[in-house]
Protein backbone atom coordinates (compact mmCIF):
# COMPACT_ATOMS: atom_id res chain seq x y z
CA UNK A 1 0.00 0.00 0.00
CA UNK A 2 1.33 3.34 -0.81
CA UNK A 3 2.27 6.12 1.64
CA UNK A 4 1.19 3.44 4.68
CA UNK A 5 1.98 4.93 7.80
CA UNK A 6 4.55 4.02 9.93
CA UNK A 7 4.68 3.44 13.46
CA UNK A 8 7.24 5.79 15.28
CA UNK A 9 9.43 3.56 16.55
CA UNK A 10 10.13 1.51 13.83
CA UNK A 11 10.36 5.23 11.75
CA UNK A 12 13.38 5.71 14.53
CA UNK A 13 15.13 2.81 14.07
CA UNK A 14 15.59 3.42 10.77
CA UNK A 15 16.60 6.93 10.99
CA UNK A 16 19.18 5.55 13.09
CA UNK A 17 20.10 2.54 11.10
CA UNK A 18 21.03 5.20 8.28
CA UNK A 19 22.75 7.39 10.38
CA UNK A 20 25.02 4.17 11.23
CA UNK A 21 25.44 2.86 8.09
CA UNK A 22 26.73 5.95 6.84
CA UNK A 23 29.37 6.09 9.83
CA UNK A 24 29.74 2.88 9.17
CA UNK A 25 30.42 3.46 5.25
CA UNK A 26 32.35 6.56 6.23
CA UNK A 27 34.84 4.01 8.27
CA UNK A 28 35.36 1.72 5.60
CA UNK A 29 36.31 4.19 3.24
CA UNK A 30 39.16 5.68 5.61
CA UNK A 31 40.71 2.53 6.58
CA UNK A 32 41.10 1.64 2.84
CA UNK A 33 42.46 4.63 2.38
CA UNK A 34 44.80 4.71 5.24
CA UNK A 35 46.00 1.09 3.70
CA UNK A 36 46.96 2.91 0.67
CA UNK A 37 48.48 5.61 2.38
CA UNK A 38 49.07 5.33 6.01
CA UNK A 39 49.97 9.37 6.44
CA UNK A 40 46.42 10.52 3.73
CA UNK A 41 45.13 13.33 5.52
CA UNK A 42 42.08 13.59 3.44
CA UNK A 43 39.48 10.83 5.17
CA UNK A 44 41.13 10.90 8.64
CA UNK A 45 40.48 7.89 10.90
CA UNK A 46 38.20 8.26 13.85
CA UNK A 47 41.19 9.18 15.93
CA UNK A 48 42.61 11.60 14.08
CA UNK A 49 38.81 13.07 13.89
CA UNK A 50 39.53 13.19 17.81
CA UNK A 51 42.34 15.06 17.30
CA UNK A 52 40.59 17.54 15.14
CA UNK A 53 37.56 17.64 17.57
CA UNK A 54 40.20 18.40 20.53
CA UNK A 55 41.72 20.93 18.50
CA UNK A 56 38.49 23.21 17.97
CA UNK A 57 37.44 22.96 21.22
CA UNK A 58 40.10 23.85 23.21
CA UNK A 59 42.17 27.35 23.87
CA UNK A 60 44.07 28.04 20.69
CA UNK A 61 47.79 29.40 21.81
CA UNK A 62 48.38 31.83 18.75
CA UNK A 63 44.92 33.78 19.93
CA UNK A 64 44.11 32.64 23.54
CA UNK A 65 40.31 31.47 21.98
CA UNK A 66 38.09 28.47 21.30
CA UNK A 67 37.81 28.45 17.82
CA UNK A 68 34.01 26.83 18.50
CA UNK A 69 32.82 29.65 20.64
CA UNK A 70 34.77 32.17 18.19
CA UNK A 71 33.39 30.55 15.00
CA UNK A 72 29.90 29.59 15.90
CA UNK A 73 29.28 33.43 17.68
CA UNK A 74 30.18 35.16 14.24
CA UNK A 75 28.13 32.80 12.01
CA UNK A 76 25.37 32.32 14.30
CA UNK A 77 24.90 35.78 14.76
CA UNK A 78 25.20 36.58 11.17
CA UNK A 79 22.66 33.82 10.02
CA UNK A 80 20.48 34.73 12.54
CA UNK A 81 19.91 38.43 11.87
CA UNK A 82 19.98 37.51 7.89
CA UNK A 83 17.02 35.31 8.30
CA UNK A 84 15.55 37.36 10.34
CA UNK A 85 15.33 40.55 8.23
CA UNK A 86 14.94 38.19 4.76
CA UNK A 87 12.18 36.86 6.40
CA UNK A 88 10.42 39.97 7.69
CA UNK A 89 10.44 41.59 4.12
CA UNK A 90 9.80 38.71 2.54
CA UNK A 91 6.56 38.22 4.46
CA UNK A 92 5.54 41.85 4.08
CA UNK A 93 6.35 41.78 0.33
CA UNK A 94 4.04 38.26 -0.01
CA UNK A 95 1.10 40.12 1.63
CA UNK A 96 1.02 43.03 -0.34
CA UNK A 97 1.29 41.13 -3.44
CA UNK A 98 -1.43 38.25 -2.58
CA UNK A 99 -3.58 41.19 -1.44
CA UNK A 100 -3.61 44.11 -3.67
CA UNK A 101 -3.58 43.59 -7.24
CA UNK A 102 -1.17 47.01 -7.79
CA UNK A 103 1.22 45.75 -5.76
CA UNK A 104 1.38 42.05 -7.80
CA UNK A 105 1.39 43.71 -11.00
CA UNK A 106 4.63 46.21 -9.37
CA UNK A 107 6.45 43.36 -7.44
CA UNK A 108 6.12 40.11 -8.92
CA UNK A 109 7.67 40.45 -12.06
CA UNK A 110 10.74 42.07 -10.16
CA UNK A 111 11.07 39.29 -7.23
CA UNK A 112 10.28 36.85 -10.03
CA UNK A 113 13.60 37.79 -11.76
CA UNK A 114 15.66 38.56 -8.60
CA UNK A 115 14.57 35.11 -7.33
CA UNK A 116 16.81 33.75 -10.41
CA UNK A 117 19.98 35.44 -9.54
CA UNK A 118 23.04 33.53 -7.19
CA UNK A 119 23.91 35.75 -4.16
CA UNK A 120 27.20 34.39 -4.57
CA UNK A 121 27.70 35.72 -7.90
CA UNK A 122 26.88 39.14 -6.49
CA UNK A 123 29.44 39.20 -4.37
CA UNK A 124 31.59 42.29 -5.80
CA UNK A 125 28.43 44.25 -5.50
CA UNK A 126 27.63 43.49 -1.89
CA UNK A 127 31.38 44.76 -1.95
CA UNK A 128 30.46 47.84 -3.07
CA UNK A 129 27.31 48.59 -1.29
CA UNK A 130 27.79 47.30 2.30
CA UNK A 131 31.35 46.95 2.40
CA UNK A 132 32.97 43.29 4.06
CA UNK A 133 31.54 44.00 7.83
CA UNK A 134 29.18 41.85 9.61
CA UNK A 135 26.52 43.99 7.37
CA UNK A 136 27.86 42.59 3.99
CA UNK A 137 27.07 38.72 5.65
CA UNK A 138 23.31 39.91 6.52
CA UNK A 139 22.41 41.70 3.53
CA UNK A 140 23.45 38.88 1.32
CA UNK A 141 21.30 36.41 3.15
CA UNK A 142 19.03 38.24 3.37
CA UNK A 143 18.73 39.33 -0.43
CA UNK A 144 19.38 35.60 -0.82
CA UNK A 145 16.05 34.80 0.23
CA UNK A 146 13.83 37.42 0.12
CA UNK A 147 12.41 37.07 -3.38
CA UNK A 148 11.86 32.85 -3.58
CA UNK A 149 10.51 33.56 -0.19
CA UNK A 150 7.85 36.56 -0.61
CA UNK A 151 6.79 34.57 -3.89
CA UNK A 152 5.90 31.54 -1.54
CA UNK A 153 3.98 33.70 0.70
CA UNK A 154 2.15 35.36 -2.42
CA UNK A 155 1.19 32.01 -3.79
CA UNK A 156 0.17 31.18 -0.54
CA UNK A 157 -2.11 34.05 0.25
CA UNK A 158 -3.69 33.43 -3.46
CA UNK A 159 -4.81 29.59 -2.39
CA UNK A 160 -6.94 31.45 0.36
CA UNK A 161 -10.37 30.96 -1.16
CA UNK A 162 -12.24 33.95 -2.34
CA UNK A 163 -15.25 32.47 -0.32
CA UNK A 164 -13.82 33.11 2.55
CA UNK A 165 -12.70 36.65 2.50
CA UNK A 166 -16.20 37.50 1.26
CA UNK A 167 -17.83 35.75 4.29
CA UNK A 168 -15.34 37.88 6.90
CA UNK A 169 -16.49 41.55 5.26
CA UNK A 170 -19.88 39.96 5.21
CA UNK A 171 -19.66 39.65 8.69
CA UNK A 172 -17.90 43.30 9.23
CA UNK A 173 -14.20 42.47 9.43
CA UNK A 174 -12.01 45.81 8.27
CA UNK A 175 -9.42 45.48 5.71
CA UNK A 176 -6.19 45.05 8.38
CA UNK A 177 -8.31 42.81 10.38
CA UNK A 178 -8.68 41.15 7.40
CA UNK A 179 -4.86 40.91 6.26
CA UNK A 180 -3.75 39.87 10.09
CA UNK A 181 -6.69 38.53 11.96
CA UNK A 182 -7.18 35.64 9.04
CA UNK A 183 -4.86 35.63 5.99
CA UNK A 184 -1.82 35.70 8.01
CA UNK A 185 -3.08 33.26 10.43
CA UNK A 186 -3.66 30.85 7.44
CA UNK A 187 -0.44 31.40 5.97
CA UNK A 188 1.71 31.58 8.81
CA UNK A 189 2.10 27.52 8.86
CA UNK A 190 3.23 27.60 5.37
CA UNK A 191 5.48 30.22 6.18
CA UNK A 192 7.61 28.22 8.16
CA UNK A 193 7.71 25.51 6.00
CA UNK A 194 8.73 27.88 3.47
CA UNK A 195 11.68 29.05 5.91
CA UNK A 196 12.76 25.57 6.69
CA UNK A 197 13.20 25.08 3.22
CA UNK A 198 15.28 28.36 3.05
CA UNK A 199 17.65 27.08 5.81
CA UNK A 200 19.68 25.33 3.24
CA UNK A 201 20.47 27.94 1.37
CA UNK A 202 21.13 30.61 3.63
CA UNK A 203 23.92 28.74 5.39
CA UNK A 204 25.42 28.33 1.75
CA UNK A 205 25.32 31.81 0.87
CA UNK A 206 26.98 33.22 4.57
CA UNK A 207 29.71 30.08 4.36
CA UNK A 208 30.25 31.01 0.88
CA UNK A 209 30.78 34.92 1.70
CA UNK A 210 32.83 34.37 4.99
CA UNK A 211 35.18 31.52 2.51
CA UNK A 212 36.09 34.76 0.78
CA UNK A 213 36.04 37.78 2.46
CA UNK A 214 35.62 36.49 6.60
CA UNK A 215 38.41 36.96 9.61
CA UNK A 216 36.22 34.65 11.72
CA UNK A 217 33.38 32.07 11.06
CA UNK A 218 32.71 28.65 10.20
CA UNK A 219 33.01 29.41 6.34
CA UNK A 220 36.83 31.47 7.07
CA UNK A 221 38.03 28.23 9.46
CA UNK A 222 36.93 25.79 6.71
CA UNK A 223 39.02 27.59 4.31
CA UNK A 224 41.75 28.01 6.18
CA UNK A 225 42.36 24.40 7.38
CA UNK A 226 41.49 22.79 3.95
CA UNK A 227 44.58 25.20 2.80
CA UNK A 228 46.18 23.50 5.35
CA UNK A 229 44.99 19.52 4.36
CA UNK A 230 43.45 19.93 7.98
CA UNK A 231 40.90 17.99 7.14
CA UNK A 232 40.31 16.27 10.78
CA UNK A 233 39.43 19.88 11.62
CA UNK A 234 37.34 20.85 8.51
CA UNK A 235 34.83 17.35 8.77
CA UNK A 236 33.62 18.44 12.31
CA UNK A 237 33.03 21.45 11.05
CA UNK A 238 30.82 20.20 8.19
CA UNK A 239 28.96 18.29 11.08
CA UNK A 240 28.61 20.95 13.22
CA UNK A 241 26.68 23.32 10.22
CA UNK A 242 24.30 19.97 9.38
CA UNK A 243 23.31 19.65 13.31
CA UNK A 244 22.75 23.61 13.64
CA UNK A 245 21.06 23.62 10.38
CA UNK A 246 18.70 20.38 11.61
CA UNK A 247 17.80 22.07 15.12
CA UNK A 248 16.88 25.30 13.34
CA UNK A 249 15.24 23.03 11.33
CA UNK A 250 13.23 20.88 13.95
CA UNK A 251 13.05 23.65 15.97
CA UNK A 252 10.61 24.94 13.30
CA UNK A 253 8.37 21.49 13.08
CA UNK A 254 7.98 21.49 16.31
CA UNK A 255 6.50 25.33 16.28
CA UNK A 256 4.49 24.58 13.93
CA UNK A 257 3.17 20.87 15.28
CA UNK A 258 2.82 22.93 18.75
CA UNK A 259 0.78 26.05 17.39
CA UNK A 260 -0.96 24.60 14.04
CA UNK A 261 -2.35 21.35 14.94
CA UNK A 262 -4.77 21.82 12.51
CA UNK A 263 -2.31 22.50 9.44
CA UNK A 264 -0.23 19.63 10.62
CA UNK A 265 -3.25 16.88 10.88
CA UNK A 266 -4.36 18.44 7.10
CA UNK A 267 -0.99 17.63 5.73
Amino acid sequence: MLRKPLSKKISLLLGLGAIVGLMGLYTLISYWQHQINPADSTIPTWTQLGDGVRKIIEINPRDNQRWIILDSHATAMRLGMGLVFGILGAVVLGLLMGCFDVWEALLVPPMSLLAKVPPTAALAVFFVMVGTGDNMFVTMIAFGILPSLSQSVYLSVREIPEEMLFKAYTLGATRTELIWDIIFQMILPKILDAVRLQIGPAMVYLIAAEMVVGDVGFGYRIRLQSRLMNMNVVYPYLALLAGFGFAMDYSLRKLQQAGFVWYVRKN
